[in-house]
């Protein structure tokens, strides 16, 4: 038993000339029994193998042995499991705010379901009639139709309301009321609930109905708003009167006057006509338009059956706000159905069944999913680039991870396998070893990512942190169970330069290079997003949630991957190509260096996957944001012309450019006279002109890049008279007309002969273009006409607008100034308008999507940066006892210190300018290769409510994204190296030299 219980009887072992097979443990001294059961007549079961309990102690050996590779894994599982379990959760969060402020924005009358069915029809008794609009019915008919509502499209009841009012208007009888034209003020007449609980009272008290009101009831009590009162000057106790059906007009009593609440809600902004008067200006065939004022009056619920006295056509309604806040991105396509079955679906039937034959819903919250999904769908794929290039980059660090330790431990596994160990009680013993550090790692990573990011479904993190805690344990045995397939103690060599590509390693590149192919011509030729247009335009609600193909994303990780693959082939040959000249060189450091670089181990694929993986990704990733940026700023320069634009709707004060002048921040400020309406000839199309002072609006347009053109050439001539018409001269001649910048438009519709504009001054000029160009900073657009302002009149010429130019200019400063010099402080009317760049820059980055996306793409940027320092770190660590055992028997043959750093750093400089080098190229063809398919636009200069943005956002490339990541690399491994030698040189060298040959 003393001899059983030394290390030939470990479990797995087989000792040396005995005939037990391995696996099974000895049960004692004798012989005849067969190991690992029990023997019979014991007070156990016998025939039954005995428990092992050799795994535990085991594990505790390993981690006792090794505590700091254990924390080390621990942390980069915990780290990578956190990391990977916050991406969906930060995209889905910030996809529902996007999708929740696009619906606020759209504003209650668009998203709002509005349901309206007619008033009840004649045929049927008044009585019937009176209590169809009844509040009793009203609600009950509410609640119905609240239940037909499907899910994932939930309606926020506080918001929600319904009611009964006149769709044709009713002229008042009183004199009293305002009529800007002499004709009558107009009311509408709205019975709807809940006016109590979405207003406070200002004067009076709230309407109340009588016992029983009917269509015959000859006078009921209203209220109104505030600025209704206001503007149409009631007051408490005020008495209008509007037409009956059959009957005397109906008097309405106004009992109390109503603030709103909340006057952006839903319930004033979906009918806005209740909250503020309108001034209507019917059509008129010629002549002084006329207009009249139109108001709401607010009935109690309980007086809807008056309605039906009036001609005024009262129909009933009940609409319905959905709430914003259970909205989701992940159930866009299903909101889309749900709508769509409301407005002509089975939802519209169940709700005719539950109010009336004849009603209808409408909306437009379809256009608004709509919108929102065309946008989602080109912001999507770009952060999918990102994502899978720090995936790729997180799961070659793993493996690395896992390759290091299987390497530093490649001696103790190989003793095993010749002892007698299997390949499946190998394999099985590192996963439990390695999944007592994984498991609770990345549990510990997933806990932290549910409290950094508390918001989103938590399957898709908890699947997530899953993926990267089972690569985590399956990278170590798997690497063991490759390299210890047979048992052997020492390998063959594994030098860079000297191991031949084998032909499955050459079919896998052939595959990736093919698959990287048709990532490449997928993404070239129908761009990022994988919705077509075409659905797209119709709304088709399958299509809301789609989003672009995978293989697309990956194809700057593929891309990568592919150089990886090239450049390792590659490398050799230059190694190759150097040693001979350098072993003809004086001292052997070039030599020894190369020669070193040359045995370096194939392993090197990975680390260099990674290197190159994290360059392009930050490469494509930095030149998406740097085309995003450059995208906003000019678009901002495009709309305003400026660093800042003060504009007024008439002239503007002689001494305000010179007060603005002194603003803080501002350099220049170029004066314009701008007319919109100017009409060439006796046309009726207009035409924009604007008079600018040539020297310093060519000096404007050079510094904006908008259409530079050479001062002289705008010039009027000094012969032409101060009003610009065209007189003849002392000789009988006409004077030149004034020449003229013009747009491309422009210019091909009234070409280069002279033609006059007729001015909204009523004053004539005669212009001829001699110039054209597509942009300038006056005008946005594609019409335009530039002329000299010295050739205009003098009420023309009189400047409207100020472009400011300025490094740093102070909106406030600048308002300020502004509103002192035009005298805003005491009269209002005489505002001008000011914008800034910043400010018009700061619209385009409105929804959560565009900014949490920009967020995302940053951080994955970052983190897959890290991923790659990280990889280079572990592929420094794999190598640093070999190169500190070197360092220690070349001291001893007489090397110096400052040998030793110029032998590392020359040995390592080779890896890091491939890295470099290949990053720099990789990206770069990454970004010119991809930049055809990628339109930058969704994410750079989506406006709110849809609108068209201002040009477009193309993917260029970004020389600092491509250089400075490249750099540091080099930087990094360099400087590693060099603090490898220097920490090596302070200690002694009899370690090294004791440990031995760590080949």
């Amino acid at each position: 038993m003393g001899r059983d219980s030394g290390s030939g009887a470990r479990l797995g072992i087989r000792r040396p000339g005995s005939d037990e097979r391995p696996g099974f443990r000895r049960s004692g001294s004798g012989t005849g029994r067969r190991p690992g059961f029990r023997r019979s007549g014991s007070d156990k079961r016998p025939g039954f193998r005995r428990r092992d309990h050799s795994v535990a102690p085991w594990i505790r050996t390993r981690l006792r042995t090794a505590p700091g590779a254990a924390v080390a894994l621990a942390l980069l599982v915990m780290a990578t499991a956190c990391l990977a379990a916050a991406f969906p959760r930060a995209v889905e969060r910030y996809e529902d705010a996007g999708l929740r402020r696009a619906v606020v924005d759209a504003t209650a009358p668009r998203t709002s379901l509005q349901v309206s069915a007619p008033q009840p029809g004649t045929y049927i008794p008044q009585s019937e009639r009176e209590s169809a609009v009844s509040p009793a019915s009203m609600r009950k008919a509410y609640e119905r139709v609240l239940n037909v509502v499907e899910r994932p499209l939930a309606v926020d009841p506080a918001q929600s309301m319904y009611g009964v009012r006149n769709v044709n208007n009713l002229e008042a009888a009183e004199t009293w009321l305002p009529m800007p034209s002499g004709l009558p003020a107009q009311m509408s007449l709205a019975a709807q609930s809940g006016l109590a609980e979405h207003s406070r009272m200002s004067a009076g008290r709230l309407p109340r109905a009588g016992d029983t009101v009917t269509a015959a009831t000859r006078e009921v009590e209203a209220a109104v708003t505030t600025e209704t009162a206001k503007r149409l000057n009631i007051k408490v106790g005020s008495v209008i009167h509007v037409p009956g059906m059959q009957r005397d007009p109906l008097a309405v009593r106004i009992t109390g006057i109503v603030a709103p609440r909340d006057p952006e809600s839903a319930y004033w902004t979906t009918q806005p006509l209740l909250r503020t008067p309108s001034l209507i200006r019917p059509p008129t065939q010629g002549g002084e338009p006329e207009t009249y004022w139109l108001g709401a009056l607010l009935l109690p619920p309980a007086a809807a059956p008056v309605l039906l006295g009036t001609p005024g056509e009262p129909a009933r309604y009940w609409l319905l706000t959905p709430d914003p806040a259970a909205l989701t991105a992940h159930d866009l396509s299903r909101l889309g159905s749900a709508v769509a079955s409301l407005e002509s679906g089975p939802g519209l039937v169940k709700v005719r069944d539950s109010t009336d034959a004849d009603t209808g819903v409408s909306t437009d919250l379809d256009e608004v999913l709509a919108s929102y999904a065309q946008l989602r769908s080109g912001v999507r794929p770009l952060v999918s680039v990102a994502a899978f290039g720090t995936g790729a980059v997180a799961v070659v660090v793993l493996l690395m991870a896992g390759r290091l330790t299987a390497d530093r431990r490649r001696t103790e596994l190989a003793l095993l396998r010749a002892r007698g160990a299997s390949l499946r009680g190998l394999t099985r013993r590192l996963v439990t070893e390695t999944a007592v550090v994984a498991l609770p790692a990345g549990a510990l990573g997933l806990a932290g990512a549910l409290l950094l990011v508390p918001y989103g479904r938590a399957p898709y993190a908890v699947g997530a942190a899953l993926a990267v805690t089972l690569l985590a344990c399956a990278a170590l045995p798997l690497r063991a169970l490759a390299a210890h397939r047979v048992v052997g103690v020492h390998g063959a060599r594994e030098d860079l330069t000297s191991v031949r590509p084998s032909r499955r390693r050459t079919i896998a590149e052939l595959t990736l290079l093919v698959l990287a192919s048709a990532a490449v011509l997928a993404l070239r030729s129908r761009g990022t997003s994988g919705t077509s247009d075409e659905a797209l335009d119709s709304g088709a609600s399958g299509d809301l949630g789609s989003s672009g193909d995978q293989l697309v994303a990956m194809a700057p990780v593929l891309i990568g991957v592919i150089a990886a693959l090239v450049l390792v082939r590659l490398y050799p040959l230059p190694l190759r190509w150097l040693a001979r000249p350098a072993g003809r060189m004086r001292g052997a450091i070039g030599h020894l260096s190369l020669a070193r670089a040359g045995r370096t181990s194939v392993s090197t694929v990975l680390p260099l996957l990674a290197l190159l993986t994290a360059l392009t990704t930050a490469a494509f990733g930095g030149s998406v944001l740097a085309g995003v940026a450059d995208a906003r700023d000019r678009a901002a320069v495009l709309n305003l012309g400026a660093d800042a634009r003060v504009e007024a709707e008439s002239a503007l004060p002689a001494t305000l450019p010179e007060r603005v002048r002194s603003a803080p921040g501002v350099q220049e400020v170029t004066p314009l006279s701008i007319a919109y309406e100017a009409k060439p000839g006796a046309g009726v199309e207009s035409v924009p002109l604007a008079g600018v002072d040539p020297e310093g609006y060519a000096r404007l347009a050079d510094r904006t890049g908008l259409g530079a053109f050479p001062a002289g050439e705008l010039k009027a001539s000094p012969a032409a008279p101060a009003d610009g018409t065209s007189k003849p001269g002392a000789d009988g001649s006409a004077k030149a007309p004034l020449p003229a910048l013009a747009s491309s438009a422009v210019a091909d519709r009234y070409g280069t002969h002279p033609f006059s504009l007729r001015l909204s001054d009523g004053s004539d000029v005669t212009v001829r273009i001699t110039l054209v160009r597509d942009l300038t900073p006056a005008l946005p657009g594609t019409d335009f006409l530039i002329v000299d302002r010295a050739g205009l009149g003098t009420v023309a010429a009189r400047p409207t607008t100020l472009l400011v130019t300025g490094d740093h200019v102070s909106g406030g400063a600048l308002r300020k100034a502004v509103a002192a010099g035009t005298g805003a402080d005491a009269d209002p009317t005489a505002r001008a308008d000011v914008r800034l760049r910043s400010e018009e820059r700061a619209r385009y980055i409105d929804s959560p999507l565009q900014s949490g996306a920009e967020r995302v793409y940053a951080a994955a940027v970052a983190a897959g940066s890290g991923y790659a320092v990280l990889a280079l770190l572990l592929a420094l660590v794999r190598a640093a006892p070999e190169r500190a055992a070197l360092l220690a028997r070349l001291r001893t043959m007489g090397l110096t210190r400052s040998q030793g750093r110029r032998l590392l750093v020359l040995e390592a400089l080779p890896q890091a300018l491939l890295a470099a080098a290949g990053g720099i190229l990789t990206g770069w063809a990454a970004v010119r290769l991809l930049a055809p398919g990628i339109d930058l636009t969704s994410i750079a200069l989506a406006t709110p409510g849809g609108a068209p943005p201002t040009g477009t956002a193309a993917l260029h490339t970004d020389p600092a994204s491509l250089f400075l990541p490249a750099l540091t690399v080099l930087l990094l491994a360099t400087g590693i190296a060099a603090g490898q030698a220097w920490w090596t040189g302070r200690r002694g060298s009899v370690r090294e030299l004791r440990a031995g040959d760590s080949r």
